[in-house]
């Protein structure tokens, strides 16, 4: 394992971030602040509470988690997505660096900016609502797997895209809008029965409820059934990085 590549891809990223801190961690955070405001103090007032949560409260994991997914995708699909627009990724290619070198490079990058994003998000939160974190570690464990999943997915897309357009194609059309519909802001339990089986063919769902037990001990679904979906994605992910460079997909000119 080459340490030093590794190292030195993995410090250019993060220190990329740094440099735009504005839009890495700034925006995102007053993005959630005003979800609070809108959600939390307009919708909230009117809401007494779900599970006997309050509803600040209750959208917290889903506030962070839209931020996690979103910020994971585009942190790793524009990482990899501007050294092949560049061409500089065939000199990374032809260096003596393997392809999961390079991929733990990338997506560790990704993730870690993410997991950073997700733990200031959560210390913001706490300036607006009370919260309760009743299985800490299992929240850094669904927050790191998301992490990392979603970074793997982000890595694929940005390989796959052809251009800009396509990069932002996937995460606005097809990832936020199962984020909102994935019970970031509602329990599923409060829909129709009809509409509760459809919304569990949606894989966010999952994710939420699993991240939002660690904080109060309520699910939609099943813990074990959630961590099985996280998983189960990140296998599928896995898989498709190692097919993109077995057959040098998007890669080779």
């Amino acid at each position: 394992m080459n340490f030093h590549a590794i190292r030195a891809i993995y410090t250019f990223e993060m220190a990329r971030t740094f440099r735009t801190i504005l839009q890495s961690i700034v925006t995102p955070v007053i993005s959630t602040s005003l979800y609070f405001v809108v959600f939390g103090a307009a919708i909230g007032s009117r809401i007494t509470g779900i599970d006997g949560v309050s509803y600040g409260s209750f959208i917290v994991p889903g506030l962070i988690m839209l931020s996690l997914l979103t910020q994971s995708i585009s942190n790793a699909s524009f990482g990899i997505f501007f050294p092949k627009f560049t061409g500089t990724i065939y000199e990374i290619l032809s260096a003596p660096v393997s392809y999961i070198e390079i991929v733990i490079s990338y997506v560790g990058a990704a993730a870690t900016k993410s997991v950073i994003l997700g733990l200031v998000i959560l210390a913001t939160s706490g300036l607006f609502v009370p919260l309760e974190i009743q299985h800490p570690l299992w929240m850094l464990a669904f927050l790191i797997l998301t992490s990392f999943t979603f970074s793997l997915f982000g890595f694929i897309l940005g390989i796959w895209a052809e251009g800009f357009e396509k990069l932002q194609l996937v995460p606005f059309l097809i990832v936020t809008p199962l984020i909102f519909l994935g019970g970031s802001f509602y329990s599923v339990k409060m829909l129709p029965p009809f509409w509760q089986t459809v919304t569990l063919f949606n894989p966010i769902v999952y994710l939420i409820s699993g991240f939002r037990w660690s904080f109060y001990g309520i699910a939609d679904v099943s813990v074990g059934l959630s961590l099985f979906m996280t998983i189960f994605f990140l296998t599928v992910c896995l898989t498709a990085v190692w097919l993109i460079f077995k057959t040098g997909y998007r890669l080779k000119a």
